[in-house]
């Protein structure tokens, strides 16, 4: 096999996190889950299912950009949306929420709203969607393709998804447990038991610890050992291609 792109390795970092048997919802950004969801089902996860996003298609063969796309409808089901949303905010059904987020903080909340004044924001996302169902389901892998201090970022502007952080107000968690894990182009990342602040578990081929320490706008923390990820396999690059051919 040639080399790989840092995508890849996003996208094959997220599928060696998913098991036999589960069942994961992604957004209205489908395409790097999706691609995982298939590579974890051609070879570790044969009884995976995956739900694509409000299109509520189960299993597409399709590899679109949107959750919406028409291409979706060839799936094994496609779910009313207003199914997704009970499934999503049952909580004995879905094992893993795939999100992402405009920014993303150090204690693993998301932001799909709006990035700066919340009457003026310098950046506009598409609302909070289905983040506010993180809680509901048994884990939730975060990712983001963009690993820098504009995306991970101290305290995020508006939470849309809930993570480790506790209410001011409530004092209390918004969830009983945040993510379980980040997974960026340059590293994966979890969270310390006791803190709930997010730390470096391994960092991807290519790239240092203080690298991604001087990518990301907060302190990681320190005193834990951090290894390095494991390089793609050919098998799973193999798996990877013949999903996307283009490797876009």
């Amino acid at each position: 096999m040639s080399g790989f792109s840092s995508t890849e390795m996003l996208i094959v970092a997220m599928a060696r996190e998913f098991r036999d048997g589960e069942v994961i919802v992604m957004g209205a950004v489908p395409r790097i889950p999706l691609a995982a969801c298939r590579v974890a089902k051609a070879l570790h996860a044969p009884g995976l299912t995956y739900i694509v996003g409000g299109s509520g298609t189960v299993n597409p063969t399709a590899f679109p950009q949107s959750s919406c796309d028409p291409a979706l409808g060839e799936g094994v089901v496609a779910l009313p949306l207003t199914d997704v949303v009970l499934l999503e905010g049952r909580g004995d059904i879905l094992d893993v929420f795939c999100a992402g987020g405009l920014q993303i903080d150090a204690f693993g909340n998301c932001n799909l709203s709006a990035v700066g004044d919340w009457a003026k924001p310098s950046l506009r996302g598409p609302g909070t969607v289905g983040l506010p169902f993180l809680p509901a389901t048994k884990r939730s892998v975060i990712y983001t393709t963009a690993h820098n201090p504009k995306t991970l970022v101290e305290r995020v502007d508006f939470i849309s998804g809930p993570g480790h952080a506790r209410s001011a107000d409530l004092d209390r968690p918004y969830r009983r447990e945040g993510p379980s894990l980040v997974v960026t182009p340059m590293a994966t990342l979890d969270f310390d038991p006791q803190s709930r602040r997010m730390r470096v578990r391994s960092v991807h081929p290519g790239c240092t610890e203080s690298e991604v320490r001087e990518a990301t706008g907060f302190d990681l923390g320190a005193g834990y050992p951090v290894s390095v990820t494991p390089m793609p396999t050919d098998q799973e690059l193999h798996a990877l291609r013949q999903i996307d051919v283009d490797r876009a």
